[in-house]
């Protein structure tokens, strides 16, 4: 269905001053013609009106249909038939993933790392109108991507992330300090942290409790994760003859992840395998789609061309008509 707006629709007001013109024009026309007294008719009886003289107000019909038609191209009909949907969140994200060598444990498929990296790329995917950040952590810290909305460049750099970067351990503390530096002078309308790890801070400068204090001074809604699965999994153990894989107990500090994520607003999840991890990103996703604001953009298609040759057509008419066809009729 076609619908015409007006971009300039206050101008349509000077379309009142067509009945002006028509009615100025019929009372010239009444004053023009004044009576004569005749002993008889008969003689204007025999006379024939020609086409022409039927046609006498073509000319005056023809100039305000032209003006009309000029008014309403002043006015820019557009026609917004067309309208296109657009989605923003306003969420910024920082992705803080524990790179340390535990997270090379093989109860998860292929590893821990592996599987977290591949469910954050679909979770990274399934975003487009987010601006999101990685930052990496194990004994240091530092930012793997600031906050970007090109999220092919951020998927690459993740798919880059291999464990053994930087010195090993688990500096939580440091890690979620370098996500909040990341984030907490963002103007988003929410600010979120997802931190991802599978052991006990052991490494770093800054007490973990406290980065969470930061986190809740900005704003910062911080998710965390603890990836291992319960009981024992096999770590990789470095030998004299290389790596190898031996059983020891998971390992994960549960308590101080959700004081974590009470203190933030944020929550706590457990993942113990590649789909219970899937899930909890899953479970994120929807948490943080309350955000969203949908907005609807009307696409307008200028449309007064046609109107400006409709008027071009009767004016260029109306000047024939005068002054060839019409030039001795008054």
């Amino acid at each position: 269905m076609h619908n015409i707006v007006f971009e300039n629709g206050w101008f349509l007001w000077f379309l009142l001053i067509i009945p002006l013109l028509v009615a100025h024009y019929i009372w010239r026309q009444g004053k023009a013609n004044a009576p004569v007294k005749l002993s008889t008719a008969e003689f204007f009886a025999k006379g024939r009106k020609t086409f022409r003289h039927y046609l006498r107000h073509l000319l005056f019909a023809l100039r305000v249909a032209a003006i009309a038609l000029a008014i309403v191209v002043i006015a820019r009909p557009q026609n917004v038939d067309r309208w296109q949907s657009s989605t923003t969140e306003g969420i910024d994200i920082i992705l803080a993933l524990d790179v340390s060598g535990s997270m090379l444990a093989r109860d998860f498929s292929p590893d821990r790392l592996e599987a977290s990296k591949n469910v954050a790329t679909e979770f990274i995917s399934g975003r487009p109108y987010d601006r999101m950040g990685l930052t990496v952590f194990s004994g240091e810290s530092f930012t793997q991507c600031p906050l970007t909305t090109d999220h092919a460049v951020l998927i690459n750099l993740l798919r880059e992330v291999k464990s053994g970067i930087i010195e090993d351990g688990t500096a939580i503390g440091v890690g979620l300090a370098t996500a909040i530096n990341r984030i907490k002078d963002s103007d988003a309308i929410s600010k979120v942290i997802i931190l991802l790890t599978d052991g006990v801070n052991n490494r770093g400068s800054i007490d973990p409790m406290t980065a969470a204090e930061i986190a809740k001074t900005f704003g910062i809604r911080v998710y965390t994760i603890g990836v291992g699965s319960m009981g024992y999994a096999d770590y990789p153990v470095q030998t004299p003859f290389g790596t190898r894989y031996q059983k020891m107990e998971v390992e994960i500090d549960e308590a101080l992840l959700k004081r974590i994520a009470e203190l933030t607003g944020g929550q706590y999840f457990r993942a113990v395998d590649n789909t219970s991890l899937q899930n909890v990103y899953s479970e994120i996703d929807k948490l943080e789609k309350s955000k969203i604001e949908t907005r609807e953009h009307s696409r307008r298609d200028e449309v007064f061309m046609s109107w400006a040759l409709a008027a071009l057509v009767l004016f260029s008419l109306e000047l024939l008509l005068r002054y060839l066809f019409m030039k001795n009729m008054s």
